[in-house]
């Protein structure tokens, strides 16, 4: 538990260190890629890292997190950059700033923090690497600052407003890199 908050206390920090410099509000910044460095939650093994950068198709998403159940999981951007809490409730509920339903990734109406499933192999790693047309790096939907969630269970793109994935078994804040 030591090891989650302190994850979570350092990547709440370096972002905020990094936008303390910064007089502008963060909708402002222009970010062409970000990070978010997964801690497992409470009782949780899973970590790993989550890339965002931005092209000229959108934003392209690369997760690589190990620890997981072979199988499907739920995987989301969730509307506060908080994963101080053990289980990482204090991320909030998934990023919906145009009160969209809940739906898959590919979806024309779905939350800004719908990004699906990520697949694990028997071995508990997944990889996911696509690019996604609504998240942006700037303005006011912007995912800077907000954070990564990885569930327990697999995302069944109907059941509203969460997916129906169950407990959160990762989370990272998503920061400006460099």
């Amino acid at each position: 538990m030591r090891g989650i908050v302190k994850g979570a206390l350092l990547s709440g920090l370096i972002l905020g260190v990094a936008l303390a410099g910064c007089s502008r509000k963060i909708a402002d910044v222009q970010a062409k890629e970000a990070i978010a460095v997964m801690n497992p939650t409470e009782g949780s093994k899973v970590r790993g890292v989550v890339s965002f950068t931005k092209d000229g198709k959108g934003v392209r998403i690369i997760a690589n997190i190990e620890g997981l159940s072979p199988g499907p999981h739920g995987f989301h951007i969730h509307e506060f950059g908080n994963c101080t809490s053990p289980d990482a409730n204090s991320a909030g509920g998934h990023f919906n700033p145009a009160d969209m339903p809940h739906a898959g990734p590919k979806s024309e109406k779905r939350h800004v923090g719908d990004l699906g499933n990520l697949e694990a192999d028997k071995n508990g790693l997944a990889r996911l690497e696509w690019t996604d047309n609504i998240i942006s790096l700037e303005g006011p939907e912007s995912v800077i600052g907000r954070s990564v969630i990885v569930h327990a269970q697999a995302d069944d793109f109907k059941t509203q407003p969460t997916g129906g994935s169950g407990a959160r078994v990762a989370c990272g804040v998503i920061g400006i890199a460099k």
